[in-house]
């Protein structure tokens, strides 16, 4: 029993670590997305006065050349780097990184737990007390209840 109770707590530990990694990966990525749509948003602006000075020069050829660069600015679904591509993007990332950081109290809990159910186990071993070894069962199985909350988020509560 403690060396599958030892085998869940490297699993939580492992898991934990994973999402923990990719909360961050996709914070890095998010932040770095905002970046992208906030340099497209600036030569937006900087073509579209380009544009009204062509408009109020009467050229309008290079006026419409602007207008189809200042489109794709807005919105370009062959590269996936227009503003509104952009930001869907940079709001999945920052939702994958909410789910991310949700799971990771789970963890820690279940963890700890898993820990505790060891040494319980281990004290009812040296102790031959069967009230220690039960107590370290019922410490294990609400480990693993809080391993799976951490793993499919089956419970809608946020901490």
């Amino acid at each position: 029993v403690i060396v599958v109770m030892a085998l869940f707590m490297a699993i939580t530990t492992y898991f934990s670590n994973q999402h923990s990694g990719a909360g961050l990966k996709n914070m890095l990525k998010a932040t770095d997305t905002y970046a992208f749509f906030q340099s497209k948003s600036i030569k937006q602006a900087i073509a579209e006065g380009q544009r009204d000075d062509y408009v109020a020069r009467g050229d309008k050829a290079k006026a419409e050349k602007l207008d189809a660069k200042i489109a794709r600015y807005e919105s370009d679904p062959v590269t996936g780097e227009g503003k509104k591509e952009l930001m869907e993007k940079a709001r999945k990332l920052e939702a994958d990184r909410a789910v991310a950081k949700s799971r990771g109290p789970w963890y820690t809990f279940a963890g700890s737990l898993f820990q505790i159910a060891v040494v319980l186990l281990t004290a009812s071993i040296l102790a031959v007390n069967n009230r220690l070894y039960n107590a370290s069962l019922g410490v294990g199985v609400l480990a693993a209840i809080l391993m799976s909350q951490a793993i499919w988020l089956w419970i809608p509560l946020t901490i």
